[in-house]
């Protein structure tokens, strides 16, 4: 008899958490939007992740996130997964959410634990429980302490892996030893995507046994993203070096500005700068003003 092969995560690769290009306030940059997924499907991207953190979800009106969801599932039309961010302060209005993007053609809910409230873990396992229950669409867990000030702690984890809905995590922590630690539940879920947030750690969270990466400079340079994650799944130490050479380069442009919202500005910079998309920002930000605009110009021109 032969044995039946464990199954595969079902999302691989690079998968841009897409910035929301905006044209005012409450008005999206639909040929912007345009432009941007066709610039990241051309340059090999394995899904599109939309709504997240780059995206400024949190602040974008219910409407508009709609609209943006609807704009997004028509023009990729199904040649990538589209995954859609539906974390929210209320459980009811993150399910609303996932109901729309289902109508829509999404192909997968991400979720991060809700802000503002801490939530304790026993009370995190019951309100994922919850949502599971009524959740139209395959779940993808997202830990982003900084921002949400809790964790998918292992052991929450390990607990959740008993929900058959839920696909993988992306983990934004920043810290390599929880992502090692999560990797050790693909013994129990071998189907389970591990996904790293921070692009500086793509390279060793793939070797660690990663499954890509949900990298915010793959709006500015897919390919880039693509390539490093392909040398990092073939253990290419060579053309590993190259690319990660080019990766650190880019990150120079995070260092500009002062506040933490730099880095979605910066993205939403650069952008605009090679011609993509605007670079208005979600209130309460600012766009970079020209002595900012020009140092990110320069990162890209060594680029």
């Amino acid at each position: 008899m032969t044995s039946t092969p464990p199954p595969e995560p079902l999302y691989r690769g690079i998968v841009p958490p897409l910035v929301t290009p905006l044209e005012d306030r409450d008005k999206i940059d639909r040929p912007g939007t345009q432009r941007l997924l066709e610039h990241v499907i051309q340059g090999g991207v394995s899904g599109i992740f939309i709504l997240g953190t780059t995206g400024e979800a949190p602040s974008l009106s219910y409407r508009l996130r709609r609209d943006f969801i609807q704009l997004v599932t028509e023009i990729v039309a199904d040649r990538v997964p589209v995954l859609v961010g539906i974390t929210d302060t209320s459980l009811v209005e993150s399910l609303n959410l996932a109901e729309f993007a289902k109508e829509s053609g999404a192909d997968a809910a991400v979720l991060s634990t809700p802000y503002y409230f801490p939530a304790g873990q026993t009370e995190l396992i019951q309100y994922i429980a919850d949502i599971v229950e009524s959740l139209p669409l395959p779940l993808m867990l997202y830990n982003m302490p900084s921002l949400t000030k809790v964790w998918f702690e292992i052991d929450t984890l390990r607990i959740l892996t008993r929900h058959e809905q839920i696909v993988g995590v992306k983990d934004s922590s920043g810290d390599l030893k929880y992502f090692q630690q999560m990797l050790q539940l693909k013994e129990v879920r071998p189907d389970w995507s591990m996904l790293i947030g921070p692009e500086h750690l793509t390279t060793e969270a793939i070797l660690m046994g990663g499954d890509g990466g949900v990298n915010g400079g793959a709006n500015i340079y897919p390919q880039l993203f693509v390539d490093l994650c392909q040398a990092a799944m073939s253990r290419d130490v060579q053309q590993i070096d190259v690319l990660n050479q080019r990766v650190d380069r880019l990150q120079q442009i995070y260092t500009v500005g002062k506040y933490a919202s730099r880095f979605i500005k910066a993205t939403k910079c650069a952008l605009s700068i090679h011609g993509i998309c605007s670079d208005h920002m979600a209130e309460p930000f600012n766009h970079f003003m020209l002595p900012q605009r020009a140092q990110v110009k320069e990162i890209l021109a060594r680029m």
